[in-house]
């Protein structure tokens, strides 16, 4: 008995800190303009040059979000800095695939 009670509290913490850890919001927003991205390629929107420099700019997304999610909890604040930063690289995709440079 005692060891079943163990085992669901061990899985109600992890279960908590898994829904800590979850930025569906910022996942999305990172796979859409991820979509974006190929897009501009596959269409010859985006030279390599541009192509590297939005990748770079979205891993730069992805590292904060990981430093973010470090501690367990993302705060509303490192929330906002993800929603600037993501803000940021979405002005600078469109930018970059209509700026009649092409591949």
């Amino acid at each position: 008995m005692k060891s079943k009670m163990i085992v669901a509290a061990l899985l109600s913490v992890t279960a908590i800190s898994v829904f800590a850890q979850s930025t569906p919001v910022v996942d999305q927003r990172e796979a859409n303009q991820q979509a974006r991205i190929q897009q501009g390629v596959a269409s010859g929107q985006l030279t390599p040059g541009e192509t590297a420099r939005l990748e770079h700019g979205q891993q730069h997304v992805q590292n904060m979000e990981a430093r973010a999610k470090a501690d367990g909890v993302v705060t509303p604040t490192e929330r906002a800095h993800l929603a600037h930063a993501q803000d940021v690289q979405s002005r600078k995709i469109h930018r970059a695939k209509h700026n009649d440079i092409h591949n």
